[in-house]
């Protein structure tokens, strides 16, 4: 599809996200410029029960998408007839709530004629630095949050390549059960790195997975000798901020060490750092250092872009769109989607 330079810059996409607990839409013009950014949280919905509930966050889905988007058109105040697309999130993630973006997505775009575009969710959290940031490529992402743990060469818009992944848990899932296991709370992300800054990251030597000749992460062990640990010294309750700020930091030593190393195996200098866990502060002071030290370009999205949110789904929708790449009214939402797969539908 042909589009006009003019017509670009002024290309209004609605992008919708509920791959898990976050109800999410936005409106980006231009594939930058964010008109609008609506995210309405379950966190008090799911925190008493230590994680997320797939069936509330479906249930909570179905009341919330339509004020959501509502608010977003709003904020931007637009008009659905003067949307140039709808974007949705196809996968990967909780099914139940995927259904509910894509189904409503696809009535959108049914009613007020617009094109429909698949979006992948961690291409999405790649595509996030692009409403801040203009990264040459190819770069190296590390794709950071509770449900994936992956590192990717991108050598353009839609072109990935997966370099290293988790074996077992992602970091963002282990950051969560060890929150439970010392009492902290959900989500155990943000709280383990708001305490670990009152503790000693070298009060206990925690294990680093080293998968020799892979760009791969497990973190299992690691959560295992965190429960091990508290078991065998009831007494820690005196020192869970030590706890804390050692399971950081091997996670954070291996998040770093593994994205440097691909990097320097790649040729490349570019890095960016997406998803949830990259709003940890150790971890951007930490990346921050390193790259330093190998004089990398690294390219850190704003807080609010980190985590799950409508805008991220927008800019990668908005790549999408020139390329012409629309789904039919056949797209089906999916739990497993690898990025690189051309979304369903086309």
């Amino acid at each position: 599809m042909g589009v006009s330079v003019d017509a670009v810059e002024n290309l209004l996409i609605l992008g919708i996200d509920t791959s898990c607990d976050d109800t999410a839409a936005a409106i980006v013009k231009g594939g930058s410029r964010i008109l609008s950014n609506v995210v309405s949280s379950q966190e008090a919905i799911h925190s008493k029960y230590g994680g997320i509930v797939p069936e509330l966050a479906s249930r909570r889905h179905m009341e919330l998408i339509w004020p959501v988007v509502g608010e977003a058109l709003k904020g931007a105040r637009v008009r659905p007839g003067d949307l140039s697309a709808v974007a949705v999130t196809e996968g990967p993630g909780l099914i139940g709530s995927l259904l509910i973006g894509v189904c409503f997505a696809k009535a959108l775009s049914y009613v007020y004629d617009l094109p429909l575009i698949a979006v992948n969710h961690l291409e999405g959290h790649i595509n996030s630095v692009f409403l801040t940031d203009r990264p040459e490529f190819p770069f190296i992402a590390l794709m950071v949050s509770g449900g994936h743990t992956s590192i990717y060469r991108v050598d353009d818009f839609g072109q990935y390549r997966e370099l290293g992944r988790t074996r077992d848990d992602a970091a963002g899932e282990a950051y969560d059960k060890v929150a439970k296991f010392l009492g902290f709370g959900y989500p155990g992300g943000p709280v383990i790195d708001r305490i670990s800054a009152g503790g000693d990251p070298a009060a206990i030597a925690f294990p680093r997975a080293d998968l020799r000749g892979s760009l791969d992460f497990s973190f299992s062990g690691l959560k295992t000798a965190v429960l091990n640990y508290v078991r065998r010294f009831p007494d820690v309750n005196v020192r869970k901020e030590d706890v804390a700020a050692s399971f950081q930091a091997a996670v954070i030593d291996v998040l770093v060490e593994r994205v440097t190393e691909a990097a320097l195996t790649e040729g490349i200098k570019r890095i960016v750092l997406s998803g949830g866990v990259s709003a940890n502060s150790a971890l951007r002071k930490r990346i921050t250092e390193r790259a330093e030290d190998e004089c990398f370009d690294l390219y850190l999205p704003p807080l609010n872009l980190c985590t799950d949110n409508g805008a991220m789904i927008a800019a990668a929708g908005f790549h999408l769109f020139r390329q012409g790449r629309f789904a039919s009214a056949a797209l089906n939402p999916r739990a497993c989607l690898p990025l690189g797969q051309h979304p369903a539908g086309l």
